[in-house]
């Protein structure tokens, strides 16, 4: 499946639309998307309908205010929590995390786990925190509170199973990263907000 879902962004124009979509903070809809990519409201619905059957986005319902079938539900498309990954051969690294955590936490050794993970953000720090949290998957942007906030988290399954532990390690890293983190969980994306040491007031 992951394979399949994967090569659904094969097409350069269909990549866009994920793009852009998986970039909006809310869900958007096909008028959004058309004149976001720039092409025509049924290319992107079939653009948009062919990511969600690839299991790349989720759609929903709701009315929305102002331009054409205002009034009337329409429908929203956002990112899908689902991962999807390829390797070849095989390979099982969230199931050894999940045994690792258990481990963790069964030996009360979240202290240590901390530190290491303090001790790993120092080592990925340099240049600019931005693109620095771009790189590893974060999905940074600032809100109109001047709060950098974070659109994924590169470790939302294990968060689901281990939430305590792994935002508390994510919480270890980012501050390992040189920022002033906190953890701010809101209804989507990582439960850590931050703001650069390195940004003035």
């Amino acid at each position: 499946m992951s394979l399949e879902a994967l090569g659904a962004l094969r097409e350069p124009l269909r990549r866009a639309v994920y793009e852009f979509v998986v970039a909006r903070a809310e869900p958007v809809g096909r008028n959004e998307v058309a004149d976001g990519v720039g092409i025509g409201r049924t290319l992107a619905a079939f653009h948009l309908d062919k990511l969600a059957e690839a299991g790349l986005l989720d759609t929903s319902y709701a009315k929305r205010s102002g331009g054409p079938g205002a009034g009337r539900p329409a429908k929203l498309y956002h990112r899908s929590d689902a991962e999807h990954a390829v390797s070849l051969p095989p390979r099982d690294y969230r199931l050894l995390a999940t045994v690792l955590a258990a481990a963790v936490e069964r030996a009360g050794a979240e202290p240590a786990l901390y530190a290491a993970a303090r001790e790993q953000g120092a080592e990925l720090a340099g240049g600019d925190l931005m693109p620095r949290l771009t790189e590893l998957g974060y999905e940074p942007y600032e809100d109109a509170g001047h709060t950098i906030r974070l659109r994924n988290c590169p470790f939302h399954a294990l968060a689901q199973s281990h939430p305590g532990l792994v935002c508390g390690l994510n919480l270890a890293l980012l501050e390992g990263l040189g920022a002033d983190a906190r953890l701010d969980p809101g209804p989507a994306g990582c439960c850590v907000a931050l703001t650069s040491k390195n940004k003035s007031d």
